[in-house]
């Protein structure tokens, strides 16, 4: 599979603007993990680190959710890969965990939380609180911070890509 990015019109609408990022975004994530073996994803970068790239996606997973179907919706969705005994259970790899699960858990998640975004305007206020602060976001701050959180994971991953086989890029 060959993984196609582009970027947003220069001349879009808001919504379409950051729907486009953020759809940018998640495709680079996913271009940074293409062509690799479950070895290899599970590869970490220098420890005591535990960050590899199938932990980024399982990371990515555990946002999206947190933000589009508990925050933005209200939905009640149980982590996915944490828990309260592991809280960084996203990035806490097994030989048994596979690129195959991972990435279907992020892409449904992705689905999931666009599916959620479509029922919102970006002015429209979460339904859901934060657990710790109670406050409420609107979709826009949430599409926000989700650009924000990808592009910094990307960073991530554009590291941890070159240590693995040498590939970098944008």
């Amino acid at each position: 599979m060959t993984i196609e990015r582009r970027e947003p019109d220069t001349t879009a609408d808001e919504r379409t603007m950051l729907d486009g990022w953020l759809t940018y975004h998640r495709e680079t994530l996913a271009w940074k993990c293409e062509g690799l073996t479950d070895e290899q994803l599970r590869t970490t970068s220098v420890e005591p680190s535990t960050l590899s790239l199938m932990g980024l996606v399982r990371h990515m997973a555990e946002v999206e959710r947190h933000w589009y179907r508990r925050i933005m919706a209200d939905e009640q969705a149980g982590p996915i890969y944490c828990t309260d005994d592991d809280p960084d259970g996203d990035f806490h790899l097994t030989e048994s965990d596979t690129w195959a699960e991972a990435h279907a858990t992020w892409r449904a998640e992705i689905e999931a939380a666009n599916a959620h975004a479509a029922r919102f305007t970006l002015d429209d206020v979460s339904v859901g609180k934060h657990r710790r602060t109670g406050e409420r976001f609107n979709l826009r701050w949430i599409h926000t911070h989700m650009i924000e959180e990808y592009a910094r994971h990307n960073g991530h991953a554009d590291l941890l890509r070159e240590r693995i086989d040498g590939n970098t890029g944008d």
